[in-house]
């Protein structure tokens, strides 16, 4: 895997803001992804981008799950992280 420029950000280290966003993702999926984690050095980007995948995820004929798992699949191919 190469490493990212960007380290993804822990809880601990973002603002009140952003830690209740990632513990709303924690009460839902039961983790943060990493491309939110990276994101969350930007709160107002952060929100725009969680809109846009729940939109992306929820609506459509293809199951959430399929979806999911496309992502991590073009995800390894490009040995990305996210």
């Amino acid at each position: 895997m190469i490493t990212p420029r960007i380290r993804p950000r822990d809880p601990g280290e973002v603002t009140p803001e952003v830690k209740n966003i990632f513990e709303a993702f924690l009460e839902e999926r039961g983790n943060i992804p990493n491309m939110f984690r990276t994101v969350g050095l930007r709160p107002k980007h952060l929100t725009t981008m969680i809109s846009h995948f729940r939109t992306v995820m929820n609506e459509g004929d293809v199951p959430p799950l399929l979806k999911e798992l496309l992502a991590v699949r073009v995800s390894s191919i490009n040995r990305c992280k996210y």
